[in-house]
């Protein structure tokens, strides 16, 4: 069921929400002090692409760094995602096979506010990514 909910999810949303975060990935890429964004930024590109069965954890280890960095993050980036994922979610909770996908991408929306201290968590075998 998962991997029919995820390309239904990628040909619906996933691929244009991957887009704008490999967007954002490059657009921070660009300056050398803003590259730890653009890693998260890729990372969170490919679980957009595929979320059903993972999940995303908090590092209790973050440190204020990742505080900092999810400040300046949320304010040049973050909101414009999270709206994107709003936007996204709103006809897909239209009809009845895209609830699922209008929930995971409200799921989304706290890993794109502040990605830094982030994990993206296989749900069933508990595998860890960071971003």
């Amino acid at each position: 069921m998962r991997t029919i909910l995820n390309v239904i999810w990628l040909v619906f949303a996933g691929i244009w929400l991957a887009i704008g975060y490999a967007v954002a990935g490059v657009i921070c890429c660009v300056l050398i002090i803003t590259i730890p964004f653009g890693i998260a930024s890729f990372r969170i590109a490919a679980y957009a692409l595929w979320p059903f069965g993972r999940t995303v954890e908090r590092d209790p280890e973050a440190g204020v760094f990742s505080l900092i960095g999810n400040i300046i993050w949320c304010v040049v980036a973050g909101i414009w995602l999270a709206i994107g994922h709003v936007v996204t979610s709103i006809p897909l909770f239209i009809s009845v096979i895209g609830i699922p996908m209008g929930i995971a991408n409200l799921k989304l929306i706290p890993v794109s506010l502040l990605p830094l201290g982030a994990r993206i968590v296989d749900a069933d075998r508990g595998s860890v990514r960071a971003t």
